[in-house]
């Protein structure tokens, strides 16, 4: 890849973008030379930090809100974010419902399932369609959705239960998207495993070390990580890449 012109003169758009896995992708896109459309859901000031950071690296930065339960929400996004960078040609869903750490980890197992269903598959479902519409009528463009490497596998319990189902939705359809937007959209996943996100800082000491104990490269993830693979699949070194799932977990799941 050729380092920091990766994605020169490109817009990118992240979703939940304010913190995590989406504020290192929204670093690593401008690092890489993009403008980028960073939104949030409540952490505006989050979202605020990451484009001022963005800007500090000569880079344009665009803040706006996205509710991926709201479809009006999702179809303002595009349009705005294209309208405030000059072009998008990048959307990479990367928001998602957060059932694990937070108010929404006390909720009865029914209202978690029904949030994932409306935010991380729905939503995701949504804005890949808007994202495929606006892309393409622009010329071309790569979406990238987020999945989850066990999906392939499976976890036992009931929270994993239910995110794999949803995650592995997302990679299903993920897959059949890349054939109705092709040639002009490239569709692609990411798949993560253990990453260090506020869900790895919430369990105790015992449980870091077994989890980095049994992955094969001995270690958690960083946001970083998935972020330099976001930043490939988004870039012409990945032009003959569409339909596929990259995995970030460190070999445990293979």
């Amino acid at each position: 890849m050729s380092g920091q012109a990766a994605l020169s003169g490109l817009a990118v758009l992240v979703t939940g973008a304010s913190s995590g896995i989406g504020r290192a992708t929204a670093l690593a896109a401008a690092r890489a030379g993009a403008d980028v459309a960073v939104t949030y859901l409540t952490n505006e000031a989050g979202a605020q930090s990451v484009a001022h950071e963005i800007r500090a690296l000569g880079r344009r930065a665009f803040v706006t809100q996205l509710d991926l339960a709201s479809d009006a929400s999702i179809r303002a996004v595009g349009p705005a974010a294209r309208d405030a960078l000059g072009r998008l040609d990048v959307w990479i869903n990367n928001a998602g419902a957060d059932i694990l750490t937070g108010p929404a980890g006390a909720l009865p197992d029914v209202d978690k399932l029904d949030l994932l269903l409306a935010v991380d598959l729905r939503g995701t479902m949504l804005a890949s369609w808007e994202a495929a519409r606006l892309l393409g009528a622009g010329g071309g463009g790569v979406i990238i959705n987020m999945s989850w490497d066990h999906v392939l596998t499976g976890m036992p319990g009931r929270n994993p239960e239910m995110f794999a189902a949803v995650k592995g939705g997302v990679l299903a359809f993920s897959k059949s998207l890349a054939r109705t937007a092709a040639p002009l959209v490239r569709v692609n996943v990411l798949a993560p495993g253990w990453i260090e996100t506020s869900f790895g800082e919430g369990l105790d000491e015992e449980s870091r070390r077994s989890i980095a104990a049994s992955t094969p490269l001995g270690r958690w993830g960083t946001p970083e990580d998935v972020a330099r693979a976001a930043v490939f699949l988004a870039s012409s070194d990945a032009s003959f890449v569409t339909g596929q799932a990259i995995l970030v977990g460190g070999g445990t799941v293979m």
